[in-house]
């Protein structure tokens, strides 16, 4: 175990917290304007998937585990999971749906994802900032609606319903952020 201070902790960092491992899920330093600056943590313990808020003082001392960080490729979901793997070995690994969570509706067969391996077994997942998928079903462009802030709904051919640019039709590939799902540009391809 590594002991680091509490304002250099990131997301997707791994910490120990007696013990029990948990992946940090989003890190905010705060510097009021009186008082001492504090570390915000919120955390999902790996255990058993459970959130946790945490505040330390900026310069607190918390252990970050050992993690090992490996490229696997995406295969395919079954009932137990999402099977990935090592595109050199060839050795397959089951990832849990808790491990993937809200991420797994962009996973695309073959697709190249970071896997965090604690004692070879799988903590978290991190997948390329930009996926492309094709829109299936867009509302009709509504003549005289060019204002460029407008955006409407559309259902992508994962089922996954993000909001895109009114010349967007149904048949159109599109790319995508992984962080949050928000349209980024028509695909080039």
């Amino acid at each position: 175990m590594v002991k680091i201070i509490a304002s250099s902790v990131r997301k997707g960092n791994v910490l120990d917290l007696d013990g029990r491992l948990a992946v940090v899920i989003s890190a905010e330093n705060i510097h009021p304007g009186k008082g001492t600056p504090v570390t915000h943590l919120e955390l999902r313990r790996i255990s058993d998937g459970v959130k946790l808020v945490e505040r330390y003082r900026t310069t607190d001392q918390v252990e970050r585990a050992f993690v090992e960080e490996v490229d696997y490729n995406y295969l395919y979901e079954d009932d137990t999971g999402y099977t990935f793997m090592h595109p050199e070995t060839y050795d397959q690994i089951l990832v849990s749906r808790d491990v993937c969570g809200d991420m797994a509706q962009w996973l695309q067969e073959g697709m190249s994802c970071k896997l965090s391996l604690h004692e070879g077994n799988p903590i978290a997942i991190e997948l390329p900032q930009r996926v492309t998928f094709e829109i299936v079903e867009a509302d009709p462009v509504v003549k005289g609606q060019t204002a460029s802030s407008s955006y409407k709904p559309a259902v992508l051919s994962n089922g996954a319903r993000i909001m895109v640019p009114p010349h967007i039709e149904s048949g159109t590939r599109v790319v995508v952020m992984t962080a949050d799902g928000s349209y980024v540009e028509r695909a080039k391809d």
